[in-house]
């Protein structure tokens, strides 16, 4: 069957999907992944079809200072250009797999009357009373955890909302959403790329909600890493991995003193990934390895520790790697994911970036490094997460379905 996979947004976005569409075109099926232009090579070299989503809403957010309602207006505009190349590429497809960034998925199924599966790696857009929103950053609300996941799933959307309706109209020909929940008098499938040793499913949860595993994209066997970076690891101790991923350089030059600062106190090296930032391998301090990304399935299990910002994909690198997280979350759902971390003593309470300051990470980064239980319960559930096949799991669940 010909598959068409809908994701948008950062690289850890991005990667995730090609892994299943990877584990999908090993099970017979011919695969798309609709995306940014910036991961054409990402999916080509991958064996996989590539077509270009255009819309690239997290740089529009990170050009310095924004007017909110500007962006908001320049948001819609986006929008309307990632609809109709969704569109585009969609119609050739049999089944379609989609993220939330994704904006049309769920119309264009309707539209075309095919099987679709929606694809989180938090659990978004299934309510329970267990936990609130990932994008609420509270650790319970009590009897209003249920409520909250309504509240997101009612607000997420709301920007595009008037955007997607006149969508549906003109191209689709179709009436406005009363929700996206059923498909076909059905309730859509929803398919979370998590491990459920982290965060356990839900006992209120019905059958239309499914927790696979992670989706992990390794590394091609030819890859080759630089070598200074293989003899800095060779030279000394373990370092401590800190990289904030595509957020990094929200901060610029003071977050970087603040890193380097927090490495001398705690008395660590560092591997400091940047993203082609302030501090490059010219004007690092010595023990301290400047990057600007690196396969993380390669460098997590020769780190000591691994700080960041929470996103899921890192979360679960780091996790699979066995290795304490010390996360410090800037945005959605990372700080969900850093209270789970430390909830299963696999790392330090999370240190949000409004408070993040040389001596709060150095004591967070001290915690991780010699804090032997810590270290015992974070290599315990890298094991359990690497036993588990995530891929394998969404596969057998969507074959089930077709």
């Amino acid at each position: 069957m010909k598959i068409c996979i809908l994701t948008i947004g950062t690289r850890g976005d991005v990667q995730p999907y090609i892994a299943l569409g990877l584990g999908m075109k090993a099970a017979g099926h011919e695969v798309t992944i609709a995306t940014q232009g910036e991961f054409r090579s990402l999916v080509l070299d991958r064996g996989l079809i590539f077509d270009t989503l255009r819309g690239d809403f997290l740089k529009a957010a990170q050009e310095g200072r924004v007017n909110p309602i500007k962006l908001v207006r320049r948001y819609s505009e986006m929008a309307k250009e990632t609809l109709e190349d969704e569109w585009i590429s969609a119609q050739k497809a049999d089944v379609l797999i989609y993220n939330s960034a994704a904006l049309g998925g769920y119309h264009i199924a309707e539209k075309l009357g095919i099987p679709a599966f929606a694809s989180f790696p938090a659990p978004l857009y299934s309510p329970t009373r267990e936990f609130p929103s990932p994008f609420f950053p509270f650790r319970s609300l009590g009897p209003f955890n249920k409520l909250s996941h309504h509240l997101f799933a009612a607000l997420g959307p709301a920007i595009y909302r008037r955007t997607i309706r006149e969508w549906r109209r003109d191209v689709l020909g179709l009436p406005p959403a009363k929700g996206e929940d059923r498909l076909n008098g059905k309730p859509i499938t929803k398919l979370y790329a998590y491990s459920p040793a982290l965060l356990p499913r839900p006992a209120d949860w019905d059958g239309s909600s499914v927790v696979t595993g992670y989706w992990f994209l390794d590394t091609p066997p030819d890859w080759q890493p630089d070598p200074a970076l293989v003899r800095f690891l060779q030279e000394g101790p373990p370092p401590v991995y800190i990289g904030f991923g595509s957020m990094f350089m929200n901060g610029g030059k003071h977050k970087t003193e603040i890193v380097l600062e927090a490495l001398r106190l705690a008395g660590q090296r560092g591997v400091l990934a940047t993203g082609g930032g302030v501090l490059t391998s010219e004007n690092a301090p010595e023990g301290v390895f400047v990057l600007d990304a690196v396969p993380h399935d390669w460098l997590f299990p020769q780190v000591a520790a691994v700080v960041h910002h929470g996103g899921a994909g890192t979360t679960g690198a780091g996790l699979r790697a066995g290795k304490p997280a010390v996360i410090c979350p800037f945005v959605g759902d990372q700080t969900f994911w850093g209270h789970r971390v430390a909830s299963l003593g696999a790392g330090p309470l999370p240190i949000p970036q409004r408070r993040l300051t040389a001596e709060r990470l150095a004591e967070a980064i001290r915690s991780a490094v010699v804090d032997q239980r810590m270290r015992e319960r974070a290599a315990a559930l890298g094991e359990t997460i690497c036993a588990e096949d995530g891929v394998g799991r969404a596969i057998e669940v969507i074959n089930s379905q077709l």
